[in-house]
């Protein structure tokens, strides 16, 4: 029976690297599930999972056993062509290089998503970059191109990118990590607003400042999900081990 209270429902799933005889677990038993409406970010340490696992979520990549059943789909088991449609109708990206194509104007840009979906004509195409570009404040920009705008307005004009298929959820891979404050604080009040406004998302950040804006915070360790307080003991372990490795090393060097 499907999950349809949920977007993402993730069991068991688990993404092992083989190379030269070397096994890596990136990550292990995952369980994870992700409501409609929701806002979850997902951090950690570095090398702990979270851009594995927001490949595997986004259809970009696929887990080695488990399951993983996106907006009433079991995906787990489809082949490319049949994940590429479903992982343009189904996820929208926000990415942290904006990805935005430099030759193409924002409207061009905005509307390039829906050029692949045969069922959508041209107007239809020109009324939801409408909307979307209005949703993030740039419709006064659709005849600009990237290099005419600002790092925050780019940013902008990939939300709306994002956003224009109208897809069941939002992942956004560090979407402040080419921004200063300023700039990053303001794509985070936006993807606030987009929440409020029903959106559902899945954010991957380093930054504790924006994952604790989330409505649920997922933590990610040596490839698991762990709970607030065992993440907060296994960080703790981490620093000391790298502190104590550091004052090895400066002794070394004395």
């Amino acid at each position: 029976m499907t999950d349809t209270a949920n977007v993402i429902t993730l069991r068991d799933l688990r993404k092992v690297f083989q190379t030269d005889e070397v096994e890596t677990h990136a990550l292990s038993d995952v369980h994870l599930s992700i409501a409609r409406g929701e806002y979850v970010s997902i951090s950690g340490p570095s090398g702990c999972g979270k851009t594995t696992l927001l490949s595997i979520l986004g259809l970009l990549d696929t887990a080695t056993s488990g399951s993983f059943v996106l907006n009433g789909h079991d995906v787990a088991t489809l082949n490319a062509a049949q994940r590429a449609r479903i992982r343009n109708a189904e996820i929208g990206f926000i990415f942290q290089a904006f990805n935005l194509i430099g030759d193409l104007s924002v409207q061009e840009n905005v509307e390039l998503p829906l050029t692949y979906r045969s069922s959508i004509g041209a107007a239809e195409r020109r009324a939801r970059v409408q909307e979307a570009l209005e949703r993030v404040g740039m419709a006064h920009r659709m005849r600009h191109y990237p290099a005419q705008l600002s790092g925050g307005q780019q940013q902008r004009v990939a939300v709306a990118r994002a956003l224009v298929g109208r897809p069941a959820i939002l992942l956004a891979d560090e979407p402040t990590g080419n921004l200063d404050s300023r700039n990053g604080e303001a794509v985070m009040s936006l993807l606030d607003e987009l929440h409020k406004g029903g959106a559902t998302i899945c954010m991957v950040t380093h930054d504790a400042r924006y994952a604790e804006l989330a409505q649920r915070k997922v933590r990610l360790f040596d490839g698991r999900v762990v709970d607030e307080e065992t993440f907060d003991r296994l960080r703790r372990e981490d620093e000391s081990r790298l502190e104590a490795l550091i004052g090895q090393r400066i002794e070394v060097g004395a």
